[in-house]
């Protein structure tokens, strides 16, 4: 390609990273969406076809029916596979182990959506082995953190705007739920409530066009399927309300257990990572010799449930046995998800519910897989604070809108009771917080969060050494810029000068004898005249306001410079644009929703 080819197309990319900066470039992170969430949905094909693959040479009959398994298998099977993941782990720095949903959480609102590629790699192997070892886990889980995972990378090897990378992390997650389970409203709803904590136009059109693309490879790859193919299941009587609260109630209490046990076992992470892997291997095999229903996903059993070939022993001990494992797999660190197991461990609870309900009352109770349904919902609603997301998965698994009334009923009564009298906040957050990490999320940091420093940088400024001649300083002024950069004979930067100022003190400056050279050139330090200074921080182009903010008042600063990144290592980053605190506070109070485009600052 030529020369002049390659500069037409740079600047063109350019461009479009600058556009992207602005808080409603919708077209171009459409766009975008589009392509992350094929990325993201190819990501997921891999990773269920290495589980699928694993399990097909491993299991008789349907996959996760590790329930064919003899005894001695199903005891040996999750502590060789926890302890060889615990090998893997060991070798691995402790900032590479970092996975799940936690992870995208955590590079999400606290390091502006930046997720390595070697958490990703450790994701996707260790996820995979831990399912297809039958250890307590989802798949959910894992298949956000790579679908997060696979958008960010895709947006940083862009080099784009981080600004952008936070709609293209839930663009990754709203295509990975779509493609592994078929559930592109979820997916939606679930990237939005969960992941994002936002609902804005802007970031909902890429991620909803990211999630349908996602559910298009997933279709063409594993066929139009539902997770749980039953008949179609409606409540019997309005009179079964009560019982739905009480549904409710119970499903509220078991979240808090579920959540006090779970981060008991996850503040025990300080042990070594294999004594911690054995310990779950060891349990979790001890507990699947006598209910081998909690190896794996589980769906098969809820799917059972739902058909009412259940027994009412076998639900009860399922619900012990899955709460139990999974807070101890997922609260020790095995790289798993825990949102299958909360489906298990509710629709099992609404089993119980159901069957006690038709002994009361068989006449107006609804059947037992109408209340495993129900179960479902409001255990996977209270124990991700995210009632929406669960609702309209289980709208979408299903694929029964006669369990929307109900489910809402139930729903809010377990988030409710859970919440606002346990105190029981969501299972992620309260992970982050347990770690030393919580989420910060106020208004403000999510405004700035979503705008690139580009978009408000003015590029009225001239580059100037502090001494220069009279002559030298009229120059300066001949473009009219804002702003005036100093620099030393290195070219390190020094301070900000207001140009007004410098033209303000040429207009009665009289130069005294001692300040004229030889050659008749009076000579001025701009570093000593009359005027409002300010010293340069410097940031790349990628940061958006927030983090420009957040260099400013950890330095007590007034100005930064952005600089473009070079490879040159002796030679200083061109500056391209200034951005001082007085224009971050303008932009946060004049229009905190739409900001005017400043386009004259481009030129």
């Amino acid at each position: 390609m030529s020369n002049p080819i390659r500069r037409k197309a740079a600047a063109r990319i350019d461009d479009f990273r600058y556009s992207l900066s602005y808080i409603d470039a919708l077209p171009q992170l459409t766009a975008l969406g589009l392509i992350s969430g094929l990325v993201a949905a190819f990501m997921i094909v891999l990773f269920r076809l290495l589980i699928d693959g694993s399990l097909a040479l491993l299991l008789t009959g349907e996959q996760n029916t590790f329930e064919t398994l003899s005894p001695g298998w199903r005891f040996g099977l999750p502590l060789v596979g926890a302890v060889a993941i615990g090998l893997v782990w060991h070798f691995l720095p402790k900032a590479d182990r970092s996975v799940g949903v936690t992870h995208v959480l955590d590079r999400l609102h606290n390091q502006q959506g930046r997720m390595p590629l070697r958490n990703l790699a450790a994701q996707f192997f260790g996820g995979a082995a831990s399912l297809v070892s039958g250890q307590s886990v989802g798949r959910e889980g894992p298949a956000v953190h790579l679908g997060a995972g696979a958008a960010s990378l895709l947006g940083q090897w862009l080099r784009l705007p981080n600004n952008s990378l936070r709609t293209l992390v839930g663009c990754g997650v709203a295509a990975a739920i779509a493609t592994s389970f078929n559930t592109p409203m979820a997916g939606v709803i679930f990237a939005m409530e969960v992941v994002l904590m936002e609902y804005t136009i802007t970031s909902f059109l890429p991620v909803i066009l990211a999630s349908v693309s996602g559910a298009v490879v997933g279709q063409v790859v594993f066929g139009e399927y539902t997770a749980f193919a039953v008949k179609p299941i409606q409540m019997s009587s309005l009179l079964e309300l009560p019982f739905m609260a009480l549904a409710g109630l119970i499903i509220a209490i078991l979240t808090v257990v579920f959540t006090k046990l779970q981060l008991s076992f996850y503040r025990a992470k300080q042990l070594p990572t294999l004594v911690r892997f054995t310990i779950v291997g060891l349990i979790t095999g001890s507990i699947a010799t006598a209910v081998p229903q909690i190896m794996g996903q589980g769906y098969d059993t809820l799917t059972a449930a739902m058909l009412g070939e259940v027994s009412l022993e076998l639900l009860v001990a399922v619900i012990i046995a899955k709460l139990v494992a999974t807070a101890l797999s997922t609260g020790l660190g095995m790289p798993g998800g825990l949102i299958g197991p909360t489906l298990v461990i509710g629709g099992c609870v609404g089993g119980v519910l159901g069957i006690a309900g038709n002994a009361l009352y068989p006449e107006a109770a609804s059947s037992a897989g109408f209340y495993v349904t129900l179960g479902m919902a409001a255990m996977m609603a209270s124990v991700l604070n995210a009632p929406l997301a669960a609702l309209i998965a289980i709208l979408e698994l299903t694929y029964n809108p006669n369990v929307i009334f109900p489910s809402m009923v139930v729903i809010v009564v377990a988030c409710v009771i859970s919440q606002q009298v346990f105190g029981c906040e969501g299972i992620f957050t309260a992970q982050l917080r347990a770690a030393g990490t919580p989420l910060r999320s106020e208004p403000a940091r999510q405004i700035l969060s979503r705008v690139g420093v580009l978009s408000v940088m003015n590029r009225s400024f001239v580059l100037s050494e502090p001494g220069i001649t009279l002559s030298q300083a009229y120059a300066l002024l001949e473009d009219k810029p804002l702003w005036i950069v100093l620099e030393d004979g290195a070219g390190e930067r020094k301070v900000l000068l207001r140009a007004a100022d410098l033209a303000h003190f040429l207009e009665n400056y009289q130069p005294e004898e001692s300040e004229i050279t030889e050659e008749g050139e009076a000579v001025l330090d701009l570093t000593e005249i009359p005027g409002q200074r300010s010293k340069l921080y410097s940031l790349h182009p990628q940061a958006n306001l927030y983090e420009a903010n957040q260099l400013l008042e950890q330095s007590y600063g007034e100005a930064i410079c952005i600089e473009e990144v070079t490879t040159s290592a002796p030679v200083r980053s061109p500056i391209i644009g200034i951005v001082t605190r007085n224009e971050i506070d303008n932009y946060y109070s004049l229009d905190q929703h739409a900001p005017v485009r400043n386009q004259g600052a481009r030129n």
